[in-house]
């Protein structure tokens, strides 16, 4: 045998376990990829705003000779891993969307709870000077359901007692006068509160320094300013009206306003005759001194404001001027006077009827 034919027993051996590292380095790189993809896949789908873990070192089985550095994936591998991770991406999306249209579904089909309805409302216009009886026509009118007089009768929205009315018989005076927007389907009740409510917060405005200092109360300038409210029709005389009234409430005379008697009677419309006028009633100030029991209706701001602050006259009297639209001369003396109402009863008999001109 010559050396060209004599081989190495142990190169086969040799041979062999390189062949088994290598083909144990695959195994290990493949499972190490697998990992990596897997590991890749889940943080795109579940966590994709928490930063890449690093991961962990494969277990592999070590071959007898040394393995060379671990290489970079290819090209085609990293393509591959971003397609296994897109499309575990989108199952992800499509199971959520297949969710949500689910559960769309099911809140279509169930009952929804409807929309309350929008109250309606109606507006109530309570003229100045009106008494509780005219109010309650007005509220019946407007279809306001319950018996306005009777609520008016006392509340407890409002404490009489602040304004010296402990022993007033009813409301009158305090419902105060204005256009009101209600509930369609409130009662008489709802509609009175709002008026104590209005009246409150109007003669907490209301300058009273006048009235206090001379010993009238609140209630005394309620019961002036409804007797101006149903005998004066010019703004420009309601001062002037109060001044008469406080000057012979002062001398002790009886006022000799007539309105307080068509409010104990209920007659605003036909002529008092001249034995009404010599009643000994209650309301007939042509008679009893002082101010009468209570409010013969229910003042608006201006009158109140005018009863709180009178002008400063020696006026005692007014008498309605014929041939004007309700306006008055205001005089001093009893003499003026009887001139004054002269001239106004001439006009009534030439005239038949009222002389004014409006």
């Amino acid at each position: 045998m010559n050396d060209s034919d004599w081989r190495d027993p142990f190169a086969e051996d040799q041979a062999a376990r390189e062949r088994e590292a290598r083909r144990a380095e695959r195994a290990a790189r493949r499972r190490e990829e697998a990992q990596q993809s897997l590991a890749e896949r889940v943080r795109e789908t579940e966590q994709p705003s928490a930063p890449p873990r690093e991961p962990e070192p494969p277990t592999s089985v070590q071959p007898v000779a040394a393995s060379p550095p671990r290489r970079p994936p290819t090209s085609d591998q990293a393509r591959h891993r971003r397609t296994i991770g897109l499309l575990a991406l989108g199952a992800v999306i499509v199971l959520v969307a297949g969710i949500g249209v689910v559960l769309s579904r099911s809140g279509d089909d169930a009952t929804a709870p409807a929309a309350p309805k929008e109250r309606k409302t109606q507006e109530v216009v309570i003229p100045e000077g009106y008494d509780r009886s005219q109010i309650a026509q007005v509220a019946k009118k407007a279809q306001i359901k319950g018996d306005y007089e009777k609520a008016t009768v006392s509340s407890r929205a409002i404490n009489l007692k602040k304004y010296g009315a402990q022993d007033a018989e009813s409301l009158e005076g305090f419902l105060f006068p204005a256009t009101y927007e209600i509930f369609k389907g409130d009662d008489v009740d709802a509609l009175v509160d709002r008026q104590l409510e209005a009246f409150e917060s109007n003669i907490a405005e209301i300058d009273l320094t006048w009235a206090e200092r001379n010993g009238y109360s609140v209630y005394d300038v309620v019961n002036v300013a409804s007797m101006i409210e149903r005998e004066i029709a010019v703004p420009e005389e309601r001062e002037l009206a109060a001044s008469v009234i406080y000057n012979r409430l002062d001398a002790g005379n009886p006022l000799g306003i007539d309105s307080t008697i068509r409010f104990e009677d209920q007659n605003y419309t036909e002529p008092l005759v001249e034995s009404r006028l010599n009643e000994p009633t209650p309301y007939n100030t042509r008679i009893n001194p002082g101010l009468p029991p209570g409010p013969i209706g229910n003042p608006g701001r201006a009158s109140l404001e005018a009863a709180g602050n009178p002008a400063e006259t020696d006026y005692f009297y007014f008498v309605i001027k014929p041939g004007t639209c309700n306006e008055h001369a205001f005089v001093e003396t009893e003499e003026e006077f009887a001139a004054a109402e002269a001239e106004y009863q001439a006009a009534l008999q030439a005239e038949g009827g009222s002389p004014t001109d409006c």
